[in-house]
């Protein structure tokens, strides 16, 4: 009734807005319907897309909070191979409390093992902020200081179960033995010094010097950590920041304040956070084919009642409005939805793994988080569900009540095809804009848009194919094909939903199995198996006269290294350098140089020219190409490098093209001979074996560790392992994410076999009557099925492999390889999902008694 009376009222004056959110709302009073499934999927890509920024920004709020006790104080001031000088130090000391700790890679021995560590070596006034954990409970100073002449140490406890020790044990490093006081449960600066790839061990600076492994050029990082006597407000640590750069411009130190932990994991987290965010994006645009069916669906039910409103003087706008409303409304509904979920997640992510998460992650509300999760959730519906509401307005009475096998295409008048395209483009413009990169952004848009387009022109030529097909004998398989193209058919819809899920679970499959192929790949005789730091020069040809003579197998290699921070590039200062995405790491901290001759293995000269092997003149260097090119040098251009305390101002004199990917020793920058005539220097050598041979590895490592305690021994295996397990932490994060577009995937899937139900049930009601069995029409429905779920398994497992070869080449700059292993088990899912979907829906239809359809024809 109150249909009737808008409707004769907008014959008048046209329906308003308000009327026809009434009129919207009283009919969602009845129920939501076929709705559900649009509400979930909007709810769920909201929900990962708010949940993913929640977490991210409470982690962020956490470092910001917890900045001072992360990073062990207001700021920290670091330099390689040397400790901060008189100057330098009493300036600081001028402005606050002092801490100063040394850190350095060195063996571990005990009996017959021995294990590579982290060593920290801290001072009296360690920790500035927080506490350190140990057990048994006992003050860090009393744990370290000297008993009977013997040092005391606390370590990690991996390597107190890698070497058999228990409290109390003796353990050697360098050149004296500790005794074991304590287990290192937690300390507050872990963060600061970055991932860890070897356990680590706490020992005082005393405990330090007597382990002799600190010696002119060893690869050791001094930091002093200043905490503020005056004000801590960030203007005043701002300000004694500013003033420390402008008193000692050559100091060559890397500044990290409580603000700016690691600039590094902050860009990386920001990234992270994209990537998955780009994916929730992803799972919306999936669960957008569910708004569309859903809409369709819906406007199908209601042909009477708009056939009515229209025949009482309701306008195509009036209906279109009504339609609208309806649908923002239900989207309305799955976004709060969404932002509840996600809102929450930061709580959750605390109260079931606060204990395991090794960062100060503080939950709270994000509201730009929530906000950019309810713009795409509401963009995706209005776009998803125009094209449909739009059709309606020129829809004439006629048509409304006619069947649905007869239906009329309709053309969106100018004014919707407007509206669509806005919103389009205010999708696309939000999913780039409001990104930390925007070319990876502008990627994944692009490559959803073009996989949708496909698909659609995927399902067309699937539709063209089986009418264009001759007709079979076999009768089942000549009604699967005619569903497949007949009017109204399930085509598109299925290979729509199907198809982009696919798509991103073998894009995802493979870029994950070409991770772990780069990480794990080992070339025999090429990939080093050990890598043996802080050789003194002096003893390097002893040392690899030692290691051959152990494995005489071994193809070994030497070359001099030092560490150097660059300071500043044409002389523009590093830290104003206008650097390209991607190679801005390259200017921040400090980097392992060389120098040499010639052109180090595994690299060649793709521009410019090497010097003679006798050079004298202005030190030249070689920097990798495409670094190079991050940073805006060229040939001719000079860089700034600070070591030991001095500058050193270079020519690029030529440009390299380096294969990380053989993980041999390979620079960033290497030098001519004389730019370090006179300085101090250690080497470092490779052993690379033509076969693997665990047993061998540990007795090198620990005849190494004995012979030359100060030298540190890496074995590669145990690096790999170390990052394999960091990227895999990472992937399940991926997965899980992922997991939400499949599960929208298979809900659109649901949703469009139900949406069909109406079409199937006549279908199979008439040809009961005229003989079908259960039997055939049962196969007739698993040959459709299956024929839909090959034809997109296929399309998903070729459009997957492109994307995927796409971001390991031109993003990840790997070499690319096809894993057919994940993509066929992703196919495979895909097919089983299909048919069963498929098979649970067709049995409910199988089992409707004709008599009810027949009395109603």
């Amino acid at each position: 009734m109150a249909g009737a009376v808008a409707a004769r009222s907008a014959g008048r004056a046209g329906l308003g807005l308000p009327v026809a959110l009434r009129l919207a709302w009283r009919d969602l009073r009845g129920g939501l319907g076929g709705y559900w499934i649009f509400l979930i999927c909007i709810a769920l890509g909201v929900a990962a897309i708010a949940g993913v920024g929640s977490v991210a920004g409470s982690l962020s709020e956490g470092l910001g909070r917890e900045g001072r006790a992360v990073l062990g104080g207001d700021a920290a001031f670091s330099t390689v191979s040397q400790p901060l000088g008189r100057a330098e130090t009493d300036w600081l000391a001028a402005r606050g409390r002092l801490s100063h700790i040394v850190t350095a890679r060195s063996m571990a021995r005990a009996g017959d093992q021995a294990g590579l560590i982290d060593v920290k070596a801290v001072d009296a006034a360690y920790p500035l902020a927080g506490s350190v954990g140990l057990e048994p409970p006992q003050p860090l100073a009393g744990a370290l200081a000297p008993v009977d002449g013997t040092f005391g140490l606390v370590a990690d406890a991996a390597i107190v179960g890698r070497l058999g020790l228990k409290v109390g044990d003796r353990v050697s490093i360098g050149a004296t033995a500790f005794a074991l006081r304590g287990i290192l449960r937690s300390e507050p600066d872990r963060l600061a010094g970055g991932i860890a790839f070897a356990p680590e061990v706490l020992m005082s600076r005393e405990g330090l010097d007597a382990t002799k492994l600190i010696q002119p050029g060893t690869l050791a990082k001094f930091t002093t950590r200043l905490a503020l006597a005056g004000p801590d407000d960030d203007a005043a640590l701002g300000r004694t920041v500013a003033a420390a750069r402008a008193a000692f411009p050559q100091a060559g130190w890397d500044i990290k304040t409580r603000n700016n932990v690691s600039p590094e994991f902050d860009r990386n987290l920001g990234r992270f956070t994209q990537f998955l965010t780009l994916i929730g994006l992803t799972a919306l645009v999936v669960g957008g084919v569910g708004v569309a069916n859903a809409v369709k669906a819906a406007m199908e039910r209601k042909r009477a009642s708009l056939a009515v409103l229209k025949a009482l003087g309701a306008p195509g706008g009036a209906v279109f409005a009504m339609g609208l409303a309806q649908v923002m409304l239900v989207a309305g509904f799955g976004v709060v939805a969404g932002l509840a979920i996600g809102a929450a997640m930061p709580y959750a992510a605390v109260a079931g793994f606060g204990a395991l998460i090794p960062l100060p992650l503080v939950p709270s509300l994000h509201p730009a988080a929530l906000g950019l999760g309810a713009l795409y959730g509401l963009l995706t519906a209005l776009v998803f569900s125009l094209p449909t509401l739009g059709r309606v307005h020129d829809v004439p009475v006629s048509a409304l009540f006619r069947d649905a096998v007869d239906p009329e295409p309709g053309r969106l008048r100018l004014g919707y095809r407007l509206a669509l395209g806005v919103a389009v483009l205010a999708l696309v413009a939000s999913a780039v804009g409001f990104s930390q990169d925007h070319r990876l952004a502008a990627y994944d848009v692009a490559g959803t848009l073009l996989v949708f387009a496909l698909l659609r022109l995927v399902a067309w030529g699937y539709m063209v194919l089986a009418r264009a097909l001759p007709r079979p004998r076999n009768v089942e398989l000549r009604l699967a094909l005619g569903n497949i193209h007949r009017p109204g058919a399930l085509t598109g819809a299925v290979v729509l939903s199907l198809g982009l899920g696919l798509t991103l679970l073998v894009t995802l499959a493979l870029i994950d199995s070409n991770i772990q192929h780069q990480i794990t790949e080992t070339r025999p005789g090429v990939t080093p198996s050990f890598f043996f730091a802080d050789v003194p020069n002096r003893d390097a040809e002893g040392f690899l006269a030692f290691v051959k003579a152990k494995t005489p197998a071994a193809v070994i290699e030497e070359v001099p290294i030092l560490r150097g921070r660059i300071t500043a590039v044409n002389g523009v200062p590093a830290d104003q350098v206008k650097a390209r995405e991607g190679s801005t790491w390259v200017l921040e901290g400090d980097r392992g140089i060389t120098f040499a001759d010639a052109p180090p293995k595994g690299s060649s000269v793709v521009a410019g020219d090497w010097w003679p092997k006798d050079y004298a003149g202005t030190p030249l260097v070689s920097f990798d190409r495409e670094l190079a090119d991050g940073i805006g040098l060229k040939l001719g251009d000079t860089v700034t490098v600070n070591v030991l305390g001095r500058p050193v101002t270079a020519t690029v004199s030529n440009l390299r093209k380096v294969d990380w990917q053989t993980m041999g020793i390979n620079f960033v920058m290497v030098f001519s001979p004389n730019a370090f005539r006179g300085a101090p220097y250690m080497a470092l050598a490779t052993a690379a074996y033509p076969t693997d041979d665990p047993a061998r590895d540990t007795r090198l490592a620990r005849d190494v560790a004995e012979a030359y305690p100060a030298v540190t021994t890496v074995r590669v295996r145990d690096v790999l392992e170390a990052v394999n397990a960091f990227v895999g932490k990472l992937g399940t994060a991926t997965r899980a994410a992922s997991a939400i577009t499949i599960l929208s995937s298979v809900l659109v899937l649901a949703g469009a076999l139900a949406a069909g139900r109406r079409a199937r049930v006549y279908d199979s009601v008439m040809l009961k009557v005229l003989g079908a069995t259960r039997q055939r029409l049962l196969l007739a429905f698993v040959i459709e099925y299956a024929l839909l779920g090959l034809g997109t398994a296929l399309f998903g497992i070729l459009a997957g492999t492109a994307a995927a070869y796409g971001v390991v080449k031109a993003v990840m700059g790997f070499d690319f390889t096809f894993a057919p292993a994940p993509a066929v088990e992703a196919a495979l899912a895909a097919l089983v999902v299909t048919v069963g979907l498929g098979l649970l829906g067709t049995w409910r239809i199988l089992g409707q008694k004709p008599a009810g359809y027949l009395r109603s024809l």
